[in-house]
């Protein structure tokens, strides 16, 4: 029992899930009006935390193929055959999606719930279906799912999304690809081999990192705006720490690409979004 629980929590990649909920829980944070229930609050992280691992695992169901030939993903439950790669995956996981997404709607809104399903969409769909094998867009497109789970939050709480809302919604459009970037530097024989065309893999070391080094000064600069719109010095302290953290990694990774360079950039991407979202949805319990 334990060992198929692990199985569906890394399949489902519920670690990265818990990450979106913090996106639907920081837009929610940041956004004035009227108070949610705390019944209406885990209804909305858990039905967030349910798309995104439904949208998860639907990734890596599709992507067996290719993730059997990458080095960090081939011992993944679908390739090594510990989940049966059947045709009822997908309806399964499409029904825990539409009841996640009714659930929504129903304890808060229409919209919040369009959200949702944009979000779990656009992962499961736009990014791993329609562009992932096909152009280096991938993530840079499918960057959009964080971004409606942040809008997701705030229209659980107001369907008229204010303005430091869609400002952490474009910073997660903005974090998506130099963080996927990174890692793609870090693995780029296993893209290589998959044939997966992520921008690493296509372009030389100094124009991909430098292009990273380009999103992470936009992202860094406008995470900041929302301390200026209404935040706390707990959102600022959160923010400015994090986003040194990884403009620090960036500019190294600039300086002297390497695959250990590029998965401290990654683990930086990583630390600098949990410290914006933290501090943020502190910041509303803090301060209210």
């Amino acid at each position: 029992m334990a060992e198929t629980l692990k199985l569906i929590y890394t399949t489902a990649k519920v670690r990265l899930g818990f990450l979106i909920m913090l996106c639907a829980l920081a837009g929610f944070a940041v956004t004035p009006g009227s108070e949610l229930s705390a019944w209406q609050v885990l209804v909305l992280g858990v039905t967030v935390l349910l798309c995104s691992a439904s949208a998860g695992a639907f990734n890596q169901w599709y992507e067996r193929d290719i993730d059997a030939r990458m080095r960090r993903t081939k011992t993944r439950a679908f390739v090594t055959g510990e989940f049966a790669a059947s045709n009822y995956w997908p309806g399964l996981i499409t029904l825990i999606s539409i009841l996640a997404i009714l659930a929504l709607a129903m304890v808060t809104n229409v919209v919040a719930a369009f959200y949702l399903f944009l979000g779990a969409f656009c992962y499961g769909v736009v990014y791993t279906v329609w562009l992932k094998r096909r152009t280096w867009w991938n993530v840079v497109i499918g960057g959009a799912a964080g971004s409606f789970a942040v809008l997701a939050g705030a229209a659980a709480v107001d369907v008229n999304i204010g303005p430091s809302a869609i400002i952490l919604a474009v910073v997660l459009f903005l974090w998506t690809p130099p963080h996927f970037w990174a890692l793609a530097f870090a693995c780029k024989s296993d893209y290589q081999k998959a044939g997966v065309p992520m921008l690493p893999v296509l372009v030389d070391d100094r124009t991909a990192t430098l292009t990273i080094l380009g999103h992470v000064i936009a992202l860094v600069a406008l995470s900041i705006v929302p301390f200026f719109l209404g935040l706390s010095w707990i959102y600022l302290a959160g923010v400015v720490s994090g986003g040194v953290y990884f403009l620090r990694e960036t500019i190294r990774l600039h300086r002297k690409p390497g695959i250990p360079q590029a998965w401290r950039c990654f683990a930086s991407s990583i630390v600098q979004l949990g410290l914006m979202l933290v501090t943020a949805i502190v910041d509303r319990i803090v301060l209210g």
